[in-house]
């Protein structure tokens, strides 16, 4: 009888332990040094004396020289993590976003993709106030202030 090759179904490859092999390259022979003179022989690749020929020596060690780490001077203070950071926005930004003017809280700030929601903002005093704005719920500096004020806005920090 002859068998029909439609018939015949491909049997699935299953996958076994003696398959598995590490990729081309990735395992590389141990280099043997000092082991006569045409493979790195006497010193290895050592060079001469010293604590570096003689041992394996810590990370930063330069020889008996003074480091590098104990030469700088140390860092002093630190830095609050509870630091409040103000995303900055500038009056010249207010009037291209806002040209008439009107209400701007934070809210409205990132609905513009001024600033990111979710962030403090300050309002800075770059540029000019070109119309009357109501600023609230922001921090704002004094120069931005009587910018904003001189153009007939108000400011209420909350």
């Amino acid at each position: 009888m002859a068998s029909n090759n439609s018939e015949q179904t491909e049997q699935p490859t299953i996958l076994r332990m003696h398959d598995l092999h590490p990729a081309p390259g990735a395992k590389r022979d141990r280099i043997r040094v000092g082991r006569g003179e045409g493979s790195k022989g006497k010193t290895s690749g050592r060079g001469m004396k010293g604590t570096k020929a003689r041992y394996q020596v810590r990370p930063g060690f330069e020889g008996g020289q003074l480091p590098l780490y104990m030469r700088l001077p140390k860092l002093r203070g630190f830095k609050s993590p509870f630091k409040k950071q103000f995303q900055v926005v500038n009056l010249g930004r207010l009037s291209e976003l806002f040209p008439q003017g009107g209400e701007i809280d934070a809210k409205t700030l990132a609905e513009h993709g001024a600033v990111r929601a979710g962030q403090p903002v300050k309002v800075l005093g770059d540029g000019e106030a070109k119309a009357a704005f109501v600023l609230k719920g922001v921090k704002v500096s004094a120069s931005a202030k009587t910018k904003v004020e001189a153009a007939g806005g108000s400011v209420s920090e909350d």
